[in-house]
């Protein structure tokens, strides 16, 4: 059984210049946009208290995505903002201007006509992004990495998108999805990996994850948490991971929660680069073969690294069973607290926790996080069960694949 590895974050400081991005102000625009959308609700933020005294700590909350706008996990909300700020610099408006009864009104249709948007995807944001696209009357195209199943091909291709799973990695599906925009005459790269040259729609994408991460904090208001003392999120290319780390950091700029990042062992680049502490990006290649599929990502956004960089406390990899082991607790609550159907990538955070609170040989890193009684701690189940089949492989028959 592969061990749980973790990295201290020593890394050199930067200017924090990519802070800005995640501005409380640029999220409040994100949200508005999303409140516009018929479909819109906040998802459950919920509450474990009976884990948490089981674990060892004060509260437990996890942000439950599975019920994002029907789709099951919350990476729309990254592609749908982007192609509302494309459209809006496109047609010389701010995104304030746009909402969905403005971008799916034929005045607007007749305006800006149609864009064709590529994305690289293991499902959910591909998913998202053909969603969006359906909905604003605008064109998608998805590539799928090796290894996807068919059950996450078909979701996309419900959306009316043109959609493929080829024989490469996620990370060469994203090069092939940006020379076939550059090849199409108004053809869009819609990614939230971000390089150089390519940075403006992966900072859209974090602000369009801000909407959950400002729903949360709202959400412990509510329940008397008016700060977390540590937020846990998982990482693939580390958009994510940077859209809340920039967020909980602008709203706390005094005070932030202690902030560990969880990445799939196999495509585990952030803890890789975080372990060397120079502050170089690290690059995973090769399949990268884990059920973690969302976080199955080998090259890191250069925008969120230097948010990750400045302000992570720990980056942890997570072996596949710690994923497993998150899922199943999760799915079978201690009477009184509420179930969380929550896939791969959305409960290895959890797992982790879990981990690091029950088991002896991960007490060095309990101590370190300082994580006990007095602990309030938000994690985010970014996805449900996006793949029925392998979920209940997992969850019912104790598979780890």
């Amino acid at each position: 059984m592969n061990a749980i590895e973790w990295a201290l974050n020593t890394m050199p400081k930067t200017d924090d210049k990519q802070l800005p991005v995640m501005a409380l102000t640029e999220i409040k625009k994100a949200r508005t946009f999303h409140e516009s959308f018929p479909q819109y609700t906040t998802t459950p933020l919920a509450k474990l208290d009976k884990m948490a005294e089981y674990l060892g700590l004060g509260q437990v909350y996890v942000k439950d995505e599975s019920y994002r706008f029907g789709l099951n996990a919350f990476k729309v909300l990254g592609g749908s903002f982007a192609m509302a700020r494309y459209i809006a610099k496109e047609t010389g408006r701010d995104v304030s201007e746009l909402p969905y009864s403005v971008l799916t009104s034929d005045a607007l249709r007749e305006e800006f006509g149609q864009a064709t948007f590529f994305t690289a995807t293991d499902g959910n944001h591909g998913r998202g992004v053909a969603w969006a696209a359906n909905k604003l009357r605008q064109k998608a195209v998805v590539h799928m990495p090796i290894g996807t199943t068919q059950t996450r091909l078909e979701n996309i291709r419900k959306e009316g998108a043109q959609v493929d799973i080829t024989d490469m990695n996620y990370d060469d599906c994203v090069r092939l999805a940006a020379k076939e925009a550059a090849e199409t005459p108004r053809g869009v790269v819609v990614q939230d990996t971000a390089w150089d040259g390519y940075e403006e729609i992966p900072a859209w994408i974090m602000q369009g994850y801000g909407t959950m991460a400002s729903e949360a904090a709202e959400q412990l208001n509510a329940n008397g948490c008016e700060r977390p003392t540590h937020v846990f999120v998982q990482a693939g290319v580390g958009s994510l991971a940077g859209a809340v780390v920039g967020y909980f950091t602008n709203l706390f700029p005094e005070n932030p929660p202690k902030f560990v990042v969880v990445e799939a062992d196999v495509a585990a680049c952030l803890y890789k680069g975080a372990k060397a502490g120079d502050g170089d990006i690290r690059i995973v290649d090769g399949d990268m073969q884990t059920i973690m599929a969302g976080l199955a990502c080998g090259e890191p956004n250069t925008i969120s690294w230097d948010i990750l960089k400045n302000h992570v406390d720990t980056f942890v990899s997570a072996p596949d069973w710690a994923a497993a082991k998150g899922m199943r607790m999760l799915s079978a609550p201690i009477k009184g607290d509420p179930q969380v159907t929550s896939g791969e990538s959305g409960a290895a955070p959890f797992g982790i926790l879990a981990c690091i609170m029950l088991m002896d040989e991960y007490k060095e890193l309990r101590e370190h996080l300082g994580l006990d009684k007095d602990s309030r701690v938000l994690l985010f189940s970014t996805e449900g069960d996006t793949d029925p089949e392998r979920y209940k492989n997992i969850v019912w028959d104790g598979k780890e694949r």
